[in-house]
């Protein structure tokens, strides 16, 4: 990446401070594009959805590693829990998505506070583990919430086996003039749902999985405790990237937890952070991380700059790690701050093999939290930042009342925050389409055919509050 005037401005910059310019261009199509990381993570997708409890669970995992990125499960969560999150991720099949699964006696009101964790809104009804029905949200709407879903399933109008293929899943609901399609195996037991809208995407995406062919998922782990019969643990479970994290990744806790962990001899990337600086990116790699996370301050939950005066514009922090890491061998994250497709197309340019995506994340249908509709009948989901008072409760809930009320004191990060569902775009997959098309489409712009080459070729230029201002649509006329 150069600058258009080819002088490193005196200030640090933002991702709103600054723009690609076009360059010439062979790339002919986006769909030429491969978004493929080289980090060694496996990822397909240069996004990675961050480890924050109100975002990244189980279904975030198996959804976004199916379009080709990355989940990092959150470090307060139990060892148990994450292993058993790892082995159901894992076994999740490549292609169809895993639907809600009911029971013909169960109730109306069950399948309508279950569905909203899926996007397609449905349900299929199983007797001896065989479809035998579709419920969906609409059919439910007007009815008893205390009757059976037997009384208001359909037959599946559309079947099909497990090794279809997308385009023929598509022609079939098209033909059909149906939404969801059920599959199932060689004995009709259920394998998984598609919709149209899935049936096109599994054609545009390639999952990210192991060599075993399961879908890839990370997990984190902190620096304090028994950081090392964590890491174990977490190796154990089959994670295929293990993050250590905390918010100030340049300190000898962090360099001593990577001592550690490197001793396990771990067989998948290991990512250290958060640094903002190229002393910091060297400091962790030397230390033992493959990959460096940068970003103090710019999520939407961070509050820290506000309490601290610490932290750093972002696209500049990403340009220095990045060039720092690069010199050894290694790769950052950009992590925090993008609100836009072109900050995760601007990211990249600066150096970035991905982007670390939090908030943005939080109002979909596949972040953990329970779906809720204000007084205007607005949907949305509660988010929280991981240093705030609700978080910092959660991560100290074993230790003594004096020790967990002292550093409730202290807390950072907003503790609870409305995210509400895009009615155009309510599920992750439908911000990971936003996002890539973006993403692509810069490429072309930029004449790359990779995100190597995105960095290698972008040309990027310095501009007024007024010149961002003036790139932003316009919902009405002036």
């Amino acid at each position: 990446m150069k600058f258009l005037d080819e002088r490193r401005p005196a200030h640090d910059l933002t991702y709103d401070d600054v723009f690609m310019v076009p360059r010439h261009s062979a790339v002919a199509s986006r769909y030429d594009v491969d978004l493929a990381t080289l980090d060694g993570t496996g990822a397909t997708l240069p996004i990675v959805v961050a480890n924050m409890t109100a975002i990244a669970g189980r279904r975030m995992a198996e959804t976004v590693a199916r379009r080709g990125g990355l989940v990092v499960i959150p470090q307060d969560i139990p060892i148990p829990v994450v292993a058993d999150v790892v082995a159901w991720v894992k076994a999740r099949h490549q292609v169809f998505d895993t639907p809600i699964e009911l029971s013909p006696s169960q109730t109306v009101g069950e399948a309508l506070a279950l569905m909203p964790k899926r996007a397609h809104r449905a349900a299929v009804v199983l007797h001896d583990g065989r479809p035998v029905g579709v419920v969906t949200a609409a059919a439910c709407a007007e009815r008893d919430r205390f009757g059976q879903v037997r009384d208001v399933m359909v037959p599946a109008s559309v079947t099909v086996g497990a090794d279809t293929a997308p385009r023929a899943v598509f022609d079939a609901l098209d033909t059909a003039r149906a939404e969801l399609a059920v599959a199932v195996d060689a004995d009709g037991v259920l394998v998984g749902v598609m919709t149209r809208t899935g049936a096109l995407r599994a054609t545009l995406y390639t999952p990210a999985v192991d060599a075993s062919g399961g879908l890839r998922i990370a997990a984190a782990v902190g620096v304090n405790g028994e950081v090392g019969l964590k890491a174990k643990a977490l190796l154990a479970a089959g994670v295929d990237a293990l993050v250590v994290d905390t918010a100030h990744g340049h300190q000898d806790r962090m360099v001593e937890a990577l001592g550690t962990i490197r001793g396990l001899d771990p067989q998948v990337p290991v990512v250290a952070g958060n640094v903002v600086s190229a002393e910091g990116t060297r400091a962790l790699i030397e230390a033992g991380a493959d990959v460096v996370k940068v970003g103090v301050g710019p999520g939407a939950m961070c509050t820290t700059r506000m309490m601290t005066g610490v932290g750093r514009p972002q696209f500049s922090a990403v340009l220095e790690c990045a060039q720092a890491a690069r010199a050894l061998g290694r790769h950052v994250w950009a992590d925090g701050g993008v609100r836009h497709p072109r900050d995760v197309a601007l990211a990249l340019a600066a150096g970035a093999s991905s982007v670390m995506v939090g908030s943005w994340f939080a109002g979909t249908h596949e972040s953990p939290g329970d779906l809720v509709q204000d007084a205007d009948g607005r949907s949305y989901k509660v988010s929280f930042g991981m240093a705030s008072a609700r978080a910092v409760a959660h991560r100290t809930s074993t230790e003594s009342a004096y020790e967990r009320a002292r550093k409730g004191l202290y807390e950072e990060g907003i503790s609870s925050s409305r995210m509400y569902l895009d009615p155009a775009r309510p599920g992750v997959e439908d911000l990971i389409d936003q996002i890539c098309s973006g993403v692509r489409s810069a490429c072309t712009y930029a004449g790359a055919r990779s995100v190597a080459e995105l960095h290698e070729r972008a040309v990027v230029g310095v501009q007024s509050a007024a010149g961002f201002h003036e790139g932003r649509p316009l919902s009405s006329s002036w």
